[in-house]
């Protein structure tokens, strides 16, 4: 889980950094963009899910840091 948060996350830079080429390269004729943009949120909510699921069977920790008491 430590290596594949990371790299997860930089899919997801990388596809909103290809939407952004596609969108000023095709200037709107391609779907393209559209297509890097929902893989960019199917990666996301896989992210999140995966997320909770690693954090339920126990595979990645909590760090006790409580937010919002003195």
């Amino acid at each position: 889980m430590k290596w594949l948060i990371p790299i997860v996350l930089l899919m997801i830079v990388f596809s909103l950094g290809s939407a952004l080429y596609y969108m000023m390269k095709d200037k709107g004729n391609s779907s393209r963009m559209v297509h890097s943009l929902m893989l960019r949120i199917g990666l996301s909510v896989a992210l999140f899910i995966g997320i909770l699921l690693a954090n339920y069977f126990g595979l990645i920790e909590a760090t006790g840091i409580k937010v919002g008491t003195n």
